[in-house]
């Protein structure tokens, strides 16, 4: 049964590891085509681009509730109630737009937290303007990527991923740095490509399930529904903790760079290569935790116990062997991969000296990244709500804080990545037990 659990999980896990690493490669674009047109359009990028990511992530983690419920109907044999819970979290999609947009068009409550130069204001102010438009394309897809994994049908959003990539990076290079528009436009230029790949991830998607293999069977778009609190109340107990965990989660390293920004440009240039390769390191447990929660939801529904235990042990194992691996190849290879980064003899001394963190804590994120993924496939999100936040927002960033400067000696900006170890290792240890106890209770 395990052997049977860890197959399956892998065959799952892969193509949306693919698919995480496209998204994470649109943002790596976005840099490298930028670092060749001015300083000022990559400083305008990286302050947009964390703004937007946490709107994003937050907003979508309130939709992947339609992921457990589905897996649930899934599982228990009741395939016709499966479309009115996509179509639902369609309807909450455009509610959450809303606010969204709003927020993306008028940034001033978190611009005015910090002193930038005027001229790179504005150019966030335009692009966090245009982006604004792409997140209901991105909150549709989100929901779509939900309702896919709960069903074990990954494939289409790796191909998806890919092709969004490839097109990005073409439209990017091409507005941005060479001017297809009739000027290189810099910043703006990648928004504009985001907004025009982001609509077309959503309505590949959308084609997808009108004529793909789900569509037939699930017919998705058919006796459309309107908007039904009943199934909303269910999907906002569940996302609304979820939503609040994953925008945790990314401010926890995100806002890293604005607490550090004193200690000089060579250290925040040298903590951004590190966190870089601390995101991508992080798309593997989160593929395989993906998987679990989907095949985990699965086996709840059916009431199958023992596929149950098969598949949070396979989770489990399969995410902290595999982290740990890469932990130790990061270790391993730790200057020639910053080298790559940077001609910088400086940033490469303080990137290498971070590395070591991001290594040894891959074991204690692994847990607890699965951990916390199989506690939403048993509805358990509150809980594990408060002890991210505690951990993620209390041991990381106030106890990074409190190394970073108020230790004697200083730590410095190594004093935020130990008190990630720290964070990681304590939810672990609570969310552990957690799931411990939810798999008693069940």
């Amino acid at each position: 049964m395990f052997r049977i659990a860890a197959g399956g999980l892998i065959a799952h896990a892969f193509p949306i590891l693919i698919a995480q690493l496209a998204s994470i490669g649109m943002m790596v674009v976005d840099t490298a085509v930028l670092g060749h047109v001015s300083p000022v359009d990559l400083a305008a990028v990286a302050i947009g681009g964390g703004i937007h990511i946490s709107v994003v992530f937050g907003l979508v983690g309130v939709l992947q509730a339609v992921a457990p419920v589905v897996a649930h109907l899934h599982g228990a044999g009741r395939d016709d109630e499966v479309a009115n819970v996509l179509q639902q979290g369609f309807w909450l999609a455009v509610l959450l737009a809303i606010p969204g947009i709003l927020f993306l068009t008028h940034p001033g409550v978190v611009l005015g937290v910090s002193s930038m130069d005027s001229v790179v204001e504005a150019k966030v102010r335009q692009y966090l303007g245009l982006l604004a438009w792409s997140l209901p394309a991105a909150l549709f897809y989100r929901t779509f990527y939900a309702f896919c994994n709960a069903l074990g049908k990954p494939r289409v959003l790796m191909g998806i991923g890919l092709l969004s990539l490839g097109l990005h990076a073409l439209l990017a290079w091409g507005f941005a740095a060479q001017g297809w528009l009739g000027e290189p436009l810099g910043v703006v230029g990648c928004a504009l490509s985001n907004v025009l790949v982001g609509w077309l991830a959503c309505g590949s998607g959308a084609l997808y399930l009108q004529f793909g293999p789900l569509g037939g069977r699930y017919r998705p778009f058919a006796n459309w529904s309107r908007p039904r609190w009943s199934t909303w109340r269910e999907l906002l107990r569940l996302g609304v903790p979820m939503g609040f965990s994953n925008l945790v989660e990314i401010t926890a390293f995100t806002l890293i760079s604005l607490f550090v920004a004193s200690l000089g440009a060579t250290v925040v240039a040298g903590h951004r290569i590190v966190a870089n390769l601390s995101a991508l390191t992080y798309m593997l447990p989160l593929s395989l935790a993906i998987a679990t929660m989907a095949a985990l939801g699965q086996a709840l529904g059916a009431r199958d116990q023992a596929r149950v235990r098969a598949t949070v042990r396979a989770g489990l194992a399969l995410s902290a062997i595999s982290s740990s691996l890469v932990g130790l190849l990061l270790w391993l290879l730790a200057e020639p991969v910053v080298a790559a980064y940077t001609d910088d003899p400086n940033v490469r001394l303080i990137a290498v000296g971070l590395v070591g963190y991001v290594a040894i804590y891959q074991f204690f994120d692994a847990l607890q990244t699965v951990a916390g993924h199989c506690l939403r496939a048993y509805r358990v999100t509150f809980v594990p709500m408060l002890v991210q936040t505690f951990c993620f927002w209390g041991i990381g960033l106030l106890g990074g804080a409190w190394l970073c400067y108020r230790w004697l000696p200083p730590f410095g900006v190594a004093g935020f990545w130990l008190a990630s170890v720290l964070s990681l290792i304590c939810a672990a240890a609570l969310l552990l037990p957690l799931l411990r106890k939810a798999m008693s209770a069940s």
